[in-house]
């Protein structure tokens, strides 16, 4: 009937439409630990924006999903789960910075302290000084204490990011993007 095949054709370009916006714009995440607390807890999720990576270069404080590096990959091993699964860090320091956490447990970046109140706890661990190589980022868990990341395995490839974390959508009482620039 000429009503079916106006509907096949209406879900046809619905699906795709959906997909070419998931693959190409933005795609939804799910939060399933607590390495980003008190910005996300688990069970959150949001949307990630994939656009803007193309075209204008990352900041600190930004919040990305990214695939894991190597080394990462090489640290949980490569046949475990977790080490194809996307994670989400925040940025804090870019190409060319000077990078330590020092006195306490404080973020310095090129030498200067870092407010950031929107860690959970300071860091209980030195790190650094290191100098951010040319294409790469540093990114740290917002509860570094308990976050498996940069100051363990190192630098993220730029070329690894998947996208700009923009809202929380759900739960309805958690939406909103507090805390993600």
């Amino acid at each position: 009937s000429d009503e079916g095949k106006e509907d096949v054709k209406t879900y046809t370009v619905s699906l795709s439409v959906a997909l070419l916006l998931r693959l190409l714009i933005i795609e939804p995440r799910y939060i399933p630990s607590l390495s980003m607390y008190p910005t996300f807890e688990v069970g959150d999720q949001l949307a990630v924006e994939k656009v803007t990576k193309r075209i204008r270069p990352f900041n600190r404080n930004e919040v990305v999903v990214f695939n894991p590096p190597e080394r990462f990959r090489e640290l949980v091993g490569e046949s475990s789960r977790k080490s194809k699964e996307a994670l989400i860090k925040r940025i804090v320091a870019v190409e060319g910075d000077t990078v330590e956490v020092k006195m306490g447990g404080k973020l310095f970046v090129n030498g200067v302290q870092q407010d950031e109140p929107f860690t959970a706890e300071d860091a209980e661990y030195e790190f650094g000084p290191v100098i951010v190589p040319p294409g790469d980022v540093l990114v740290l868990g917002d509860n570094r204490n308990h976050s498996l990341d940069g100051h363990i395995w190192g630098f993220l490839p730029a070329e690894n990011v998947i996208g700009r974390a923009v809202f929380v959508y759900w739960p309805p009482w958690r939406v909103g993007n507090t805390g993600m620039f």
